[in-house]
């Protein structure tokens, strides 16, 4: 049985797995376009190497014998794995070159994409990735503007007029100062900070206008004391006690052993948000962005 990779080759395994499926070498062989002698020829030379009957032959068809049985789901494994093969090279073949512009907000950039990025620059080197970050409203106009062929963003008003397809779940915590009297809480929800003071991102963030619905939601107004660009710079405004503030849960972790704060879980549902990836229409997007696509969707 020794060097069988050497003895038996693809077409020879393909012909007999087709065999076993049409338990019949007629009907095989009008299936796969030859001869049944052929077909026959090639089976008796399996059964040569290894020395044992995979057939038996019988007036209406075939039976698989035991020894049959093992090369069969061997034989379909080897055949999944070359058809695997070529659907992951047909990628390569279809989108290996080429460039992708990638419009992304805050949340998307700083938690998720630097490592996606990474990984399908691995798998397609000759891709160059132009990627700007944007609120989500401005992604959404990005796409629409055709600057981009790709966005991420969370899902608000307004997406739902792009093609879009889930990316991330993306988890908002509290951020305190160590010393504030909620470093300890278990779990808080909005109607218990409604009298806190906030450090907030701009006004066009998608975070910080989810945050103000909310507390309209229950008869409040947010006290905003401090808005920043950047989420390093909320997460030190909180870090020096000029406010509390809700960050995205990777983003807080990022912090909490340079800063002197503390993470508080949210326990309402608005602060599980889904990040998407949104496009015009997937029938106009290049292959390359298409490739960039299923592999964003697929990353979890």
């Amino acid at each position: 049985m020794n060097n069988l990779l050497r003895k038996i080759d693809l077409t020879s395994l393909r012909l007999f797995v087709a065999v076993c499926q049409e338990r019949n070498i007629a009907r095989a062989a009008e299936r796969e376009f030859i001869a049944p002698s052929a077909i026959s020829r090639r089976i008796a030379e399996i059964e040569a190497i290894i020395g044992l009957p995979v057939i038996h032959r019988e007036s209406r068809g075939i039976s698989v014998t035991p020894v049959g049985e093992t090369v069969l789901r061997h034989a379909q494994a080897v055949i999944g794995s070359i058809e695997a093969m070529g659907a992951e090279l047909s990628q390569f073949a279809s989108g290996a070159k080429g460039k992708v512009r990638l419009v992304g907000n805050l949340s998307s950039i700083v938690q998720f994409l630097p490592e996606d990025i990474a990984a399908f620059q691995r798998a397609f080197p000759d891709v160059d990735i132009d990627l700007e970050e944007q609120t989500s409203t401005n992604v959404m106009r990005s796409i629409q503007e055709h600057a981009a062929d790709l966005g991420i963003c969370n899902t608000i008003a307004g997406a739902e007029q792009f093609e879009q397809l889930p990316y991330r779940t993306d988890h908002l915590v509290l951020m305190v100062p160590r010393s504030h009297a909620l470093s300890d809480a278990t779990t808080v929800g909005l109607v218990d900070i409604l009298n806190e003071n906030f450090v907030s991102l701009g006004g066009e963030s998608a975070l910080t206008q989810l945050l103000a619905q909310e507390a309209i939601n229950l008869d409040a107004t947010l006290n905003i004391k401090i808005r920043v660009s950047s989420l390093d710079a909320l997460c030190r405004m909180v870090h020096v006690g000029l406010g509390i503030a809700v960050v995205p849960q990777q983003i807080g972790e990022m912090y909490i052993s340079a800063l002197d704060v503390r993470l508080v879980p949210i326990r309402d549902a608005w602060a599980v948000r889904q990040l998407i990836v949104i496009f015009r229409n997937r029938a106009q997007l290049t292959a390359t962005a298409a490739a960039m696509v299923n592999f964003l969707i697929n990353k979890k």
